[in-house]
């Protein structure tokens, strides 16, 4: 799925992708969400079926170091991401609301959260085991280091939404967020040994994404309970960098001082060593 969006993006003119924006604006926008994540179930399973039976590891070896999954950090992750954009929302709301609309509609709304709570942790699953998960602990037992998996998954991540509404509308720019949220992950789990907080944060963000606004140029085009109404992003783009150079080291700022993060050096740029066969087995060529 990401290697189709990537080649969408780059072999498919403006004018087709253009037509295939306007398709999916004219499905109604519980079904075309819903469209889009289901995918991600399957995949998901495909995942952790390739992990299970090819490489005979464990699917809690993929998820964290430790003995078990820590559920207060999915939780704690989860709840600074939702906590934070709120504030920053109601802030934005609060010193200009004439381009954000009330868009309210129970039923639709009900049916989204509905929609949203059930399939969006498969999506964000997928894609935090795949990058910094499955991606990452290969590519480092291959390297024998941390920073050149944690780099390449990130700009992997980045080129995987490169085929997203907001690229063409906004441009190349809002790449640097995309790459930015995948070092922010990338961090996160290679700092606290484990994809839980990685987890929990991109579930959080997602989420909002999908039921607290929406525009009509955002890759989520949902019954959302606020509507960005502007057509020009120009005033927007400051909004979108300004969470990878101020937002991203606050969040990894909380997060190291409540989880005691030390030795940042050797997390982030220290060698690999690979782990015995029995738990982490490599396809032979």
């Amino acid at each position: 799925m990401f290697i189709l969006n990537f080649i969408f993006f780059l072999f498919t003119s403006k004018e087709d992708m253009q037509a295939a924006y306007d398709m999916m604006k004219s499905l109604p926008g519980n079904i075309n969400l819903l469209i889009n994540l289901l995918p991600f179930a399957f995949l998901l399973a495909l995942l952790f079926v390739l992990v299970k039976f090819i490489h005979q590891r464990s699917i809690l070896s993929l998820t964290t170091a430790r003995h078990k999954v820590d559920f207060k950090r999915i939780l704690f992750s989860f709840l600074l991401i939702v906590g934070i954009t709120l504030l920053l929302f109601g802030i934005s709301y609060y010193n200009d609301s004439s381009q954000i609309v009330w868009n309210f509609q129970p039923t639709k709304f009900i049916i989204l959260l509905i929609i949203s709570l059930l399939l969006f942790p498969f999506q964000i699953g997928l894609e935090e085991y795949l990058f910094r998960g499955y991606f990452m602990q290969h590519i480092g037992t291959m390297v024998r280091n941390r920073w050149f998996p944690l780099i390449l998954t990130s700009v992997i991540f980045g080129i995987a939404h490169s085929a997203n509404p907001e690229v063409a509308e906004i441009g190349p720019l809002i790449m640097v967020f995309y790459i930015g949220t995948g070092l922010l992950l990338g961090i996160m789990t290679l700092m606290d040994d484990g994809l839980e907080l990685a987890l929990g944060f991109h579930l959080g963000n997602n989420l909002l994404a999908a039921i607290l606004i929406t525009s009509e140029w955002s890759a989520l085009q949902t019954d959302s309970l606020f509507k960005y109404t502007a057509e020009q992003v120009v005033d927007v783009k400051m909004e979108i960098i300004a969470p990878v150079l101020i937002i991203y080291p606050i969040i990894l700022l909380i997060m190291s001082k409540t989880y005691k993060w030390t030795n940042w050096k050797d997390k982030l740029f220290g060698p690999v060593v690979e782990p015995p066969k029995e738990d982490y087995k490599i396809l032979e060529e």
